[in-house]
């Protein structure tokens, strides 16, 4: 049982208790250019919480984060929480009609906005009432418009301590947004609670995470799943987290990870796949210092996961959590990792599968996965109709397909809108995707539904084939054997198209609506 403090601030058990407890000098922050103890970092969001009290946020107000993954974007981070306001990070690289529904929906007194994204957020900002504020982080050559003002300026102007707001556990301090497969992202409102309580129950149980460790992430910070393995759980014990802003190409995270001796690495299915097809030349990079590598957001496949064990030899933990609980909440285990499942249900998390009917299904049968524990969402911010469907008392109704085994591992087989009935029998597109992987010409691929000239689904596989095999009639009836083969005959895709990407989601999610439509 994790015991929470009625008497609860963020910033305080993730920040503050490492400077007073005398690891102020600690690094806490790594860049290619600098390193911030947390000593400096608690001094710049201290000086930047004044910054936003200046600016007339108040708490339970929300601040809008455009930022990468710069050391700004964790002082902001911190500052927002510290004064009792509410912290809404959001990818930079936003679309104009993007920034404007961000804005809007959050109501943001103020945004926080790297110089690259200025411009659209100028653009919109005529349509966007509650915004004050706008905070810029870059050079002091950027010219400021009514209403702007330089990060860097604001800080300097403000003192370096800051006594944090008397906030509550069940106070809201966050909001994450879903990966918004359909229309704009909703937000689930997280409390103070709901990230201490992840911390305790995965970031160090699960990760086994030290003081001695060092962190890095291919998802950025924006995204829940790299802020609590590469910001807020290594900030719990002491840790050193490495950030870059750039694309997480295969390159730069095996450059990151060498450089920085990285001993945890959060990553996600498509950099996993992209690391291990990469050549690699001898002595090129060195990733001895690994000791863990996670992986989250789609299922991994089995094949991916032996690859990565025979190339890098190193464990990687497959798992899953959700917007909705911040965090993981069934993952796999150091040392007793399953390859293909999702693992087991995390300390402090119950988990249970149901039918339709919302009876339990038995070991073996396929149910929607329901989760329960203490992260758990408040619900989606105005968004009345989808809380109630998703929130039922204590239990979060997940959109996913499981089944769970004899030893309470959960195997992944898709999410409710994505399994096919192919002649009246369920087919789950990931298992002939983890089929495919198994194919020398197979780099990667997704499995969608069409409808053939009778109107009956069938599954389609789309396939990024790997350098030195060519798209062709032939190895595309040389795939559709090789799946025969392995699984049962009715699963084989009947159609095979080639492409020279899949489209992805800013989290490295597959878009499969795009590849349907």
């Amino acid at each position: 049982m994790v015991e929470i403090p009625e008497a609860l601030n963020l910033a305080d058990v993730f920040l503050d208790h490492q400077v007073a407890a005398g690891r102020g000098d600690r690094i806490a922050l790594v860049t290619d250019q600098k390193k911030y103890s947390y000593a400096t970092v608690a001094a710049w969001a201290n000086r930047f919480g004044h910054a936003l009290g200046r600016a007339g946020v108040e708490m339970e107000q929300r601040v809008a984060l455009f930022l990468g993954d710069v050391p700004e974007f964790v002082f902001v981070w911190f500052a927002t929480v510290k004064i009792g306001a509410v912290v809404a990070a959001v990818n930079p690289e936003v679309k104009p009609e993007e920034a404007e529904y961000y804005l809007n929906y959050t109501r943001a007194r103020a945004a926080v906005v790297q110089a690259s994204a200025l411009p659209t957020i100028r653009g919109v900002r005529g349509r966007c009432p509650h915004l004050k504020t706008l905070f810029v982080v870059g050079g002091p050559d950027v010219a400021l418009e009514p209403g702007e003002v330089l990060f860097a300026k604001a800080c300097a102007e403000a003192p370096n301590h800051l006594d944090p707001a008397p906030t509550q556990r069940d106070d809201a301090a966050v909001w994450l947004f879903t990966s918004g497969s359909t229309g704009f992202p909703k937000a689930a409102v997280h409390r103070h609670r709901d990230f201490l309580y992840s911390a305790e129950c995965y970031g160090l149980p699960i990760l086994e995470m030290k003081e001695t460790d060092v962190t890095a992430s291919v998802p950025k910070l924006f995204f829940g799943y790299a802020l609590g393995n590469n910001l807020l759980f290594p900030f719990r014990v002491g840790a050193t987290v490495v950030l870059f802003p750039e694309k997480s190409t295969a390159e730069r995270v095996l450059e990151v990870v060498t450089k920085h001796k990285v001993s945890a690495l959060c990553s996600v299915p498509t950099s996993v796949n992209a690391v291990v097809n990469l050549e690699t030349p001898p002595g090129r990079y060195d990733w001895s210092s690994l000791r863990v590598a996670t992986s989250a957001g789609e299922a991994l496949p089995p094949e991916l996961y032996r690859r990565w064990k025979e190339k890098l030899g190193v464990e990687l933990l497959d798992g899953i959590g959700s917007a909705e609980m911040f965090h993981v909440f069934v993952s796999n285990r150091i040392g007793t990792a399953v390859p293909g499942s999702l693992g087991q249900a995390v300390p402090g998390y119950e988990v249970k599968l149901m039918d339709d009917d919302g009876r339990e299904v038995a070991e073996g049968e396929i149910g929607t996965m329901w989760v329960k524990g203490g992260s758990i969402s408040m619900g989606y911010w105005n968004r009345r109709e989808q809380s109630l469907a998703t929130f039922r008392g204590e239990w979060c109704v997940t959109a996913d397909k499981f089944v769970r085994d004899a030893a309470g591992n959960y195997w992944y087989r898709g999410r409710a809108d994505d399994l096919l009935k192919v002649g009246g029998r369920f087919v789950a597109p990931l298992e002939i995707e983890n089929c495919l992987l198994g194919h020398p010409a197979v780099l990667e691929c997704a499995v969608v539904g069409f409808e053939d000239d009778q109107k009956l689904v069938k599954p389609r596989a789309v396939v990024v084939p790997r350098p030195g095999h060519v798209p062709s009639e032939a190895l595309a009836a040389e795939l559709q054997a090789f799946v025969k083969e392995r699984l049962q005959p009715y699963k084989y895709p009947r159609e095979i198209r080639f492409a020279q990407e899949l489209p992805k989601s800013d989290r490295g999610k597959v878009l499969k609506q795009k590849l349907q439509a």
